[in-house]
């Protein structure tokens, strides 16, 4: 009630010129600590209360106007209540009255409902037993009509086709007998002796074997009439899952008996499959015929009849389990798979005969069909493939490196073969883990889980080959230490870049391969393997440079060392009296030797990666020649120096005046080398194919000789 009125009920409105509006005070939840906390901001205490006391008297004059306008209604409420008292005294007594009254008649109508209700009851009891007898009487005719049909014989000399016919007819009018004796049974079981229900359950019996022989006979002999009238007459006796068990055990029993066992599978030329083919053709002959009726729904059947899953598989499955409980040992992967894959094509076949697509469902979801597909060991099957495939891959990239891994009979470079035996190795390994005759559809996830393992494993070995030292074959004694140990391992480096790029290069290929394993590969699977093959390439593509810094490093041991002869360049020219020097020194051509002997070796096979490899090695090692001919020329420079000075305090002692020397000295045949090594170094690397300006170096390198040279002539 306090919510309807402070629904309807209006706060008066609050002067304009005040710290808060009527509207603050309407909210449920009002508090008042928040109300101070909001309202702080806009106005002072001492303020606030006194627009407080201002919006008091606004609401206490509508008080007093709310009170004014609702006298009128309050007083006329108090006179009416006046007399009220008397009046319900008054009603009080006929009211009593006439609820005694009304609960003696709702008692004398509960009586009659009891009366009526056992009345009732009585009938019903009456009518229940009369319906017993008259079953009863029902229960002795039928029992005595089916004695007679069930006894009577056809006379001898009636044809067979008549006799069937005659015995089809008789046993049809026999079921329906048999059913409303049944139904009979059922309404008079208190009424019924023990002799009447043995005598009903003995020619239950009776009828049930007279159609069980009907039945088989009509389905060896191939009468398609004789046996819709016996499935008829089973589904008017609920017999179905009963003539389905019968079919199992008196016709596929013994039919697939002598198929499925080990010596069949021993002796049989096929094997497995031979086995497969002749239960198959039990379905397209022994089984056509009944098949048909009972599948088609436009032709003439009988409905309810599921033969192939309740009859024909269950009888499969179990004699399988039973006598070739053999073929599912994965011992040996190669018949375990070959075995799997012949059962899997048979069950495909066996899933075309289920027409329908109510019939399929119940065969796939069958528990024998489960149980059956359970008994196939497939994480075992994978777990030896995975020790065969990755054993072998292990196997390669265990040990470090060496000249082993070297391929034979592998002289160039080739775009397509792979020159390491480890990536063949590996490689092989991919294709053999999605052959034919060892991928199975059932295990994608696990082989493609294998496959990214594989790609991981070979790119973690490139990465920790590079690191590795390479072994050498003799103990050499010479200074061609360079010589004997470090091509091989440039030549294993270079190697191992190309089969990189090739592994990336097939990995597009290797994608098809797996999506056409499953062609009914959905898009969305189909772009979770391509992300996923996408992150291996990323890490190949990340393991490139690793490979092409080894391949830097090893050029530069064989070529930079002999920088070294740079700093004995002053040698020999000082105090030599040697010709102006008109040839560079042997170790320019000692340096770019072995970058020559690269570039001639592997231009002509990968041109790209050679001239990128090449141009990274040229750039260090012209940064190392020029800190090595920076050195030396500051060294010519500060021995030239100190010589001038000691000139100077010689010719000071002995009171002569300095004189120009006369030729070239030392240090300008010093400057002159370096200056022809330097342009004999730049040509030679322009025989290489690679541009100048293309390594900064080179052109400080240049710039260094030529201005030392410039300054020399200017100072004289």
């Amino acid at each position: 009630m306090m919510s309807e009125t402070s629904e309807d009920f209006r706060l008066p409105k609050a002067p304009k010129d005040l710290s808060f509006n009527e509207n603050d005070f309407n909210d449920s939840n009002f508090s008042v600590d928040l109300f101070l906390q909001d309202h702080r901001k806009k106005a002072s205490l001492e303020t606030m209360r006194d627009d407080l006391g201002v919006y008091l008297k606004v609401l206490r004059s509508a008080m007093i106007e709310l009170i004014n306008k609702d006298y009128a209604d309050f007083v006329n409420l108090s006179s009416n209540l006046i007399g009220l008292d008397k009046a319900i005294n008054n009603l009080q007594v006929p009211l009593g009255q006439l609820r005694e009254e009304v609960m003696q008649v709702r008692q004398t109508l509960d009586d009659m409902i009891n009366e009526v209700a056992s009345t009732l009851n009585e009938r019903c009891q009456i009518r229940e037993r009369k319906q017993s007898l008259q079953s009863l009487a029902h229960v002795h005719d039928s029992i005595a009509k089916l004695s007679n049909i069930l006894v009577k014989k056809s006379t001898a000399d009636q044809k067979k086709e008549d006799q069937i016919k005659l015995d089809s007819d008789l046993l049809e009018r026999a079921a329906t007998e048999f059913n409303q004796l049944k139904f009979h049974i059922s309404r008079c079981k208190t009424d019924l002796t023990e002799a009447r229900i043995k005598r009903s359950d003995e020619i239950g019996r009776s009828l049930t074997n007279n159609l069980d022989e009907m039945f088989i006979s009509s389905i060896k002999e191939k009468q398609p009439e004789l046996l819709i009238r016996c499935l008829r007459i089973y589904v008017t006796l609920d017999k179905i899952s009963v003539t389905e068990h019968l079919l199992q055990k008196k016709f596929i029993g013994p039919l697939v008996e002598n198929v499925i066992n080990e010596t069949t599978l021993q002796s049989e030329p096929q094997g497995l499959r031979g086995i497969y083919q002749k239960l198959l053709m039990i379905i397209d002959e022994d089984l056509a015929q009944l098949l048909t009726i009972t599948f088609y729904p436009d032709r003439l059947s009988v409905k309810g009849f599921n033969f192939i899953v309740n009859s024909f598989w269950p009888e499969i499955e179990e004699r399988i389990e039973l006598h070739l409980s053999l073929i599912f040992a994965p011992g040996n992967p190669e018949l375990f798979h070959r075995r799997y894959l012949e059962t899997t094509e048979f069950l495909t076949k066996l899933e075309e005969a289920c027409v329908t697509p109510e019939t399929l469902s119940e065969l796939k979801n069958h528990p024998s069909y489960h149980r059956f597909l359970s008994k196939w060991n497939l994480p075992v099957y994978f777990q030896i493939r995975f020790q065969e495939i990755a054993g072998a891959v292990e196997a390669v990239l265990y040990d470090d490196i060496s000249p082993a891994l070297l391929k034979e009979n592998t002289p160039t470079i080739t775009s397509n073969d792979f020159m390491l035996l480890a990536t063949d190795i590996v490689w092989n390994s991919i294709l053999k883990t999605w052959a034919d005759n060892i991928f199975l559809t059932k295990l994608l996830h696990r082989f493609w889980k294998l496959s990214i393992q594989i790609f991981s494993r070979f790119q973690t070995w490139c990465e920790e080959a590079v690191k590795q030292s390479w072994p050498e074959a003799t103990k050499p004694t010479s200074s061609n230490i360079i010589e004997s140990a470090h091509p091989n391992r440039l030549q294993f480096l270079i190697y191992l870049y190309t089969d990189i790029q090739k592994i990336m290069k097939n990995l597009p290929y290797f994608l098809e391969i797996v999506c056409n394993k499953a062609p009914k590969m959905e898009p969305p699977l189909r772009k979770l393997l391509e992300d996923c093959l996408g992150e291996s390439e990323r890490n190949f593509q990340a393991t490139l440079p690793c490979v092409a810094d080894g391949i830097i490093k090893e050029l530069m041991s064989q070529s930079a060392i002999h920088l070294k002869q740079v700093s004995d360049i002053p040698r020999l020219f000082r105090r030599t009296n040697r010709e102006i020097p008109t040839k560079p020194c042997p170790y320019v051509s000692n340096v770019v030797e072995p970058l020559a002997n690269f570039y001639t070796e592997y231009n002509t096979a990968v041109p790209v990666l050679v001239a990128k490899l090449l141009e990274s090695t040229l750039s260090s090692v012209s940064e190392q020649y020029l800190l090595s001919v920076t050195d030396v020329l500051t060294s010519v420079q500060k021995t030239e120096e100190s010589l001038r000075r000691l000139k100077k305090i010689r010719d000071k002692s002995v009171g002569t005046s300095p004189s120009e020397a006369k030729g070239i000295g030392d240090d300008e045949k010093i400057r002159i080398q370096l200056e022809i090594d330097v342009q004999s170094f730049l040509q030679m690397i322009e025989k290489l194919g690679i541009v100048g300006t293309n390594i900064p170096k080179l052109k400080d390198l240049l710039q260094v000789v030529q201005e030392a040279l410039k300054t020399r002539n200017d100072v004289k």
